[in-house]
Formats: C-alpha cells, structure tokens, sequence
C-alpha cells in the first residue's frame, strides 16, 4: 500500500518512521517533509493547502491513504474534499472531517460540547465585540491569573495568561480588534486551573478507540517554565503522577462521553484526539481538544507504541479499530528539543547542522529542517528533537542530554530541565 503523511515538522517525521516499519507499506510520500522524512520516504514539495493538486498526485501514485498530521488542513475540510468526490472516495483518510475539527478550530464550540456532555473543565464565557463589557466584568469575578484565548487556530499563539487585571482588560481589547487576525474575533475567558498538565491521546474510528501512551510536553521556552509559550521544549512518557485510577478517571469521564457526544452529534470522527489536560487535586479536567497528535508528544508516544500503527490506521478507517491489538513498550521516553536563537521570537534560518552522524542511543527527530545540498541546515524555530528510551526518566535524559551536546549548529538553545519537576528536582 502507498502511503502519504500530510506535513514538516517532528510529528510527522515519527509518524514516517513507524509508519515506513510497517510490512504493509509500500511507498511513502511526505508532503512537503524535511531533512528528516526523507531518509524514510520520499518529500514532495506540495502545499498541504492544495487539496486538488495533492488528489491528483494522490491517483497517479495510487495511494490507498493519507494521513494528516496538521490541523489546518482538517479544519479546512481536507477529508471532506476526498468524501465528497468519487474520484477520491476509494482513499482513505486519517483526520476527521471539517465538523469533527471543529473541536479544535472552535474553541467556543469546543467548550459548548464539554458543557453539553458533562466534561470536566473550567467556567468560561464567550466574547465578541457585542458583549465585550459583560467578558470584563466576568473577569472581575475570576481570581489572577486571567486566562483568554482566540477562539479560532492562532499557530499556538493564541493563548494568554495575565497576572494584572488591567492588562487583562487592555489584552481582551487587542484580541477582538485582530491581534490574532480572525482567530480571536471571539474570545473564551476562562478561569484559571492551577495542577499538574498532561496530555492523553486516542484513535478512534468514530465508535471505537484504542488509548495511546499519555505524555508531559513543556512550554516555556525557560527553566523552571519561566518566560515565552513556544511550540513545546520538550516531552516526557508515561508521565508518574498519571497512574491507572487517574487514568481510568480521564476514559470514564472525558474519553467515553467525548466519543459518545461525537456519535450523539453525529460526527462521524476518524482520527487521532488530543486530550490537553490538567490535573486539579487528582481530578482530570480538560483544557483543549485537538484533532491531531501533539508535538513534541508524537516524538515521545510513537516510539513506546510497539503495535504496527498501519494496521491501527487501517481499523480506523474500516471502523474495525476494536479488532486491532496495541501493545505499549513500559520503557520511558524523554525528548528534548533544541531551537533556534531567538525562539519563539525571531530567529534565523539556514545555519548549518552538524554532527548528527555521530548520535548513538538515541533517536533524532527532525523538525524544522532541510537539504541544501549534501548540508542539513535549520529552518524552523523547532530544529531538532533528541528522544531516548530508558528504564527511568533518568536514564533516557543521560542519553538525550549527552546527545544535545554533540549536535551542533550556529545558536542553539536548549533546556537543562526536562522531566526534572517529575523527580522532584526542581
């Protein structure tokens, strides 16, 4: 079977990775890709907002599935645009259709289905520029921090959390005149949840689903998460304070009535969810739905994953997933990214790459990176993510952070403390 994996970045250069292990796969093309993907399959350089040109291609390589690793496409209705042709209707496709994503492309949608279902997370209100007064005095009844996000996708910058309620107010301001463009024509406001942060993923094909290993990612761009949100530092699986009660508290109170509310609304849902959730007093609430795997997570849980994940793909897309079997590994998996200078504000690109030739025990993933020739240079924020397996959380981080030393290219910038807060050692 031929294969096309829909993006650039380290999620999508795992998913290539297992995806390629797979005795059922024949050819995979990654569109676009990077340095990294084309080691394992072939990139093509077709933008992933091009639905037509990718069909076509899709047909003259006689592709039988593709899988969207991105949001964006989905939110823009990429499975609908195969669905609804009959040209395309024989490949089958991994990422829900446009009204599936809308749990991550509408945050208010996303908060209107948890109240509906009776998922767990925090009190809010939606704002416009017609009852913006009425969000203002909603913040006046929550405790600092103020917690306002844009309702649409905003390139996981859309999010803000401010100590002062006057910055607050001045922030809400900016976001409905277009700070975020169209995203944040809407605002939530919601009350801040302090707890420990985590992330839980499933395959569902629409009725049934198959839970995945759960992870911790790490946002700020300093130590002790301090300074700027980025894209993710970093990433830690199984994650310790997640034990089997909790867990089973998140199947029986999030997962089954998220899939139950899909089926009640009758979203016929194929793909991966995206539980963001946080842990308060060691009860689950969610924070965000998203409609595809996480990233720097999908750097962590694809290589626990020991089940073939073509076969998984293949259950969702059939509606078969309660036949299939997985298998996860009991091994940690730590990850740690390296960025470029400046990150996550501006940054320059093309810096050259070296010594990944040289890592041992451990598995480098790349994220924004491509050929210039025979040199690897950077071409992202995120440049390069470091994953290691071990018997502990320590032992994988020996291997990641001896490993972050020997890759080198012109500014980069680390963290020295992923997965420290879980053994305490803050």
């Amino acid at each position: 079977m031929n294969i096309i994996l829909i993006g650039s970045g380290g999620r999508e250069h795992a998913l290539a990775v297992k995806i390629k292990e797979s005795k059922l796969v024949d050819k995979l093309y990654i569109l676009p890709g990077n340095a990294g993907t084309a080691s394992v399959g072939i990139n093509v350089d077709i933008s992933s907002d091009n639905f037509k040109k990718i069909a076509n291609f899709a047909v003259a390589k006689q592709v039988k599935m593709i899988v969207v690793g991105t949001e964006i496409p989905l939110a823009n209705g990429f499975h609908d645009y195969f669905f609804e042709n009959k040209k395309y209707k024989h490949i089958k496709i991994i990422g829900p259709k446009k009204d599936g994503a809308k749990i991550e492309s509408s945050k208010d949608f996303a908060k209107k289905f948890m109240l509906k279902y009776n998922i767990p997370t925090a009190k809010y209100i939606t704002v416009s520029e017609i009852n913006k007064e009425e969000g203002k005095k909603f913040m006046h009844s929550l405790n600092q921090p103020y917690v306002l996000k844009a309702d649409g996708l905003a390139a996981g910058k859309g999010v803000l959390i401010i100590d002062d309620i006057n910055d607050a107010e001045k922030a809400l301001d900016e976001m409905l005149d277009g700070k975020f463009g169209k995203a944040s024509n809407k605002v939530i406001i919601e009350e801040f949840l302090s707890g420990n942060e985590l992330s839980v993923f499933v395959l569902t094909d629409g009725k049934n689903y198959k839970i995945l290993p759960e992870a911790k990612d790490y946002k700020r761009i300093g130590e002790a998460d301090t300074g700027l949100n980025t894209g993710g530092m970093g990433a830690v699986s199984p994650v310790p304070f997640a034990n089997k009660e909790f867990l089973k508290k998140v199947e029986n109170q999030i997962i089954i009535p998220t899939i139950n509310g899909l089926n009640n609304e009758k979203i016929d849902y194929k793909g991966f969810i995206f539980f963001g959730l946080i842990s308060v007093n060691n009860k689950p609430f969610v924070i965000e739905y998203n409609v595809r795997a996480g990233d720097p997570e999908t750097e962590v849980i694809i290589p626990r994953i020991e089940s073939d994940i073509v076969e998984l793909f293949l259950g969702v897309s059939n509606g078969t997933l309660n036949e299939k079997q997985i298998k996860i590994s009991p091994k940690t998996a730590v990850t740690v990214m390296l960025v470029s200078a400046g990150y996550p504000e501006a940054y320059s690109k093309g810096k050259i790459i070296k010594n990944i030739n040289k890592i041992t025990d451990s598995i480098v993933f790349h994220a924004g990176t491509k050929y210039i020739g025979n040199e690897i240079i950077t071409n992202g924020g995120r440049v390069i993510a470091i994953t290691s397996l071990g018997n502990s959380i320590e032992e994988a981080l020996k291997k990641s952070y001896k490993n972050a030393e020997i890759i080198d290219f012109e500014g980069k910038n680390y963290r020295n403390d992923i997965g420290f807060d879980l053994n305490n050692k803050y």
